[in-house]
This record gives structure tokens, sequence and C-alpha cells, in this order.
């Protein structure tokens, strides 16, 4: 029989119990962190799915309209959503925003302080998971580390009792503890570090469109349509004196 799957008894044991008579306690530590990353990676996950901003072929549609001609529609467009989860999206109610400080013709300083502001809510729901899994990912290995130290000390503590007589078989214990957790803290860390860089990098991106997006709204010069229109119309032809003069003398003649 394995001995790693009985204990002293014959008895056997369940794989979690397992781990703790391999790793000592550090490793229910390790454990409890390994969970809350887990629960923390599916809540990022979840709320990603359901509340990060999407720039979606509608909202692509009214940037369009927007920059060709900005009106009040724009804005109405916005408001005319349909589903439930178009509704969870915040990009459009900051697009909105912007639109009408634009159209009221707002101070640009306060319009910029205000969409930085929105912008910032719209992201700070992945804050906090995001640096759960990077608290995680640092405090692994230094959990690991811990273990390797403890289990360290106790096959040097073994040593001590048999006052340097001891067998290889009272040092295996703790040198086993020791290779155990360093193994169990870098098994941790190293998944939960590359999670938080992907998660990183996707916030990024979403505040890369944020920004760009919002740029394109309040760059669009306010009136720029109608200028663009009224400039290409052709002036009415102009009435010279002849062609009234002529009109007079016939109306004369004909008298």
């Amino acid at each position: 029989m394995n001995p790693l799957t009985t204990d002293l008894s014959g008895a056997a044991i369940n794989p979690l119990q397992q781990l703790t008579e391999m790793g000592g306690q550090v490793m229910w530590v390790l454990l409890g962190l390994a969970v809350l990353g887990l629960v923390a990676f599916f809540y990022l996950v979840i709320t990603g799915a359901l509340f990060a901003p999407r720039l979606t072929s509608r909202l692509r549609k009214t940037l369009n309209q927007w920059q060709q001609q900005p009106s009040q529609y724009c804005v109405e467009s916005l408001d005319d959503v349909s589903g439930w989860l178009a509704r969870c999206n915040p990009l459009p109610q900051i697009i909105r925003v912007a639109m009408t400080t634009m159209l009221e013709c707002r101070d640009g300083t306060n319009v910029r302080e205000e969409l930085a502001r929105q912008s910032q809510q719209a992201l700070k729901p992945f804050e906090a998971p995001l640096k759960v899994i990077e608290v995680i990912a640092a405090l692994a290995p230094l959990l690991g580390l811990l273990g390797t130290v403890m289990g360290m000390m106790s096959a040097f503590s073994a040593m001590s009792v048999a006052e340097g007589q001891a067998n290889a078989s009272q040092l295996s214990g703790g040198i086993y503890e020791a290779l155990t957790t360093t193994a169990a803290g870098l098994v941790v860390a190293i998944p939960f570090a590359a999670i938080a860089a992907w998660a990183e990098f996707r916030l990024r991106l979403l505040n890369l469109m944020i920004n760009d997006t919002l740029v394109r709204v309040i760059t669009t010069p306010i009136g720029v349509r109608e200028t663009r229109v009224r400039s290409t119309e052709k002036p009415a032809p102009a009435v010279t004196e002849e062609p009234r003069a002529a009109q007079r003398d016939a109306t004369y003649a004909t008298g």
C-alpha cells in the first residue's frame, strides 16, 4: 500500500489531508489563497462579460453620425437600447454625457474632468479582484519559502534531538515538507501571475478604447455639418438693372 495515502494506523486518507500531511500547516494557507484566487478570477470573468465597456456596432454608427452632424438626435439614439446585456454596458452613458456637454457648450476643463470620473467609475469594478489576484501571486512564493524554512527547521531539530546520530528517515520528513511547500507556492503563484498580467492588459485595452471614443466625441466641432452645407450652396443670381429697365419699357409699350 502507498504510504502517502495511508496514515500511521494504515487507514486511508483523503487528498486534502494528504496535502496537509505533506506540506504542514503552511499548506492550509496556500489552499485558502488558491480558493480565494479562483473566486476572484471567476468574479472578474463574470463582471467583465456583463459590465465591461463595449463599443458595439450600434455605438460605432452613432459615433459616425455624430462626427458627420452633431445633434440632439445622436444623444437620443443612445437611449434606444434593447436587451438587458446592452443596458449593462456603461459606455453609452459615458458617450451620452460627452455629447450632452458638447451640445450645451460647457467649459472644456469641467467636461474632461467629468468624463475622466465616468471612465474611472466604469473600470472600478475590475480593480478589486485584480488586486486580490496580484496579492495572491506575490504572497504564494513567500509562503512556500516560509514552509521551506519551517521544514528545514524541523529537519535540524530532529538532528539535534538525535545528538548528531539521526538517520535519513528522521531527516526526510522535514526536507520533504520543505520541498513540498516550495512547489505548492510556485504552483499557486504561476497561474495567478499569468491571470493578473492578462487582466491588466485587458483593462489597459478598455481604457484606451474609452479614451479614443471620447476623443472622437469632444473633438468634433459643433455645427460643422451646417457650415459645410451652407458653403456648398450656390448663391442666387443677382438681378441687374438692365432687365428691369427692359421690363418697364415693355410694360409701357403694351400699355
